[in-house]
């Protein structure tokens, strides 16, 4: 009997390990992590832990464990310190686009960073592809497979500041979400 018990009880145990390890990485609470990293330095640090014990290969989560990286940029004292969580992102970055090249969501994070890297750091080589997927895909929704909230905030940010030239702009306000 106590066989048994033993073996059930391993067999929950595995089920929910799995279980919380998938809804550890959601994508839906990652994207509000990630926004709330964005504005609070303690919460970054939280964000970038949990991201940081990501082994996995699915790029989107790779995408928030690069940009987990990047704003952690936002919160180092050194300049050596800086560059180094950027490389990082970068190179995690590129993990996540060569599993899905066509991902926009991906690209926008992409393109968060590397439009806000200083240029002379060429660290910025792929704002103009970024961005030419990411209005692609704003034009194929909701064809494409942004949710109507993403959408939205991809091109509400890409309408914001110095993102997109006048006639990117253009097109951007003339796509209904």
């Amino acid at each position: 009997m106590s066989k048994k018990f033993l073996t059930l009880f391993l067999i929950v145990l595995l089920c929910s390990s799995a279980w919380a390890d998938s809804t550890r990485y959601n994508v839906s609470q990652l994207r509000l992590q990630y926004l709330q990293a964005s504005k609070e330095e303690a919460v970054a640090h939280k964000f970038h832990k949990k991201m940081s014990s990501y082994n996995e290969r699915d790029p989107l989560v790779l995408a928030y464990k690069a940009a987990s990286e990047a704003v952690m940029a936002k919160y180092v004292w050194n300049p050596y310190g800086k560059l180094k969580q950027i490389k990082t992102a970068n190179a995690i970055f590129a993990d996540a686009v060569a599993l899905d090249k066509d991902n926009a969501e991906i690209r926008f994070l992409r393109f968060t960073l590397e439009h806000y890297v200083p240029r002379y750091l060429n660290l910025s080589a792929h704002v103009e592809e970024d961005k030419k997927l990411i209005i692609s895909s704003l034009q194929d929704y909701p064809d494409s497979e942004l949710s109507e909230g993403l959408a939205r905030t991809m091109r509400d940010f890409m309408l914001t500041k110095d993102h997109c030239t006048e006639a990117e702009k253009e097109i951007l306000r003339n796509i209904n979400i």
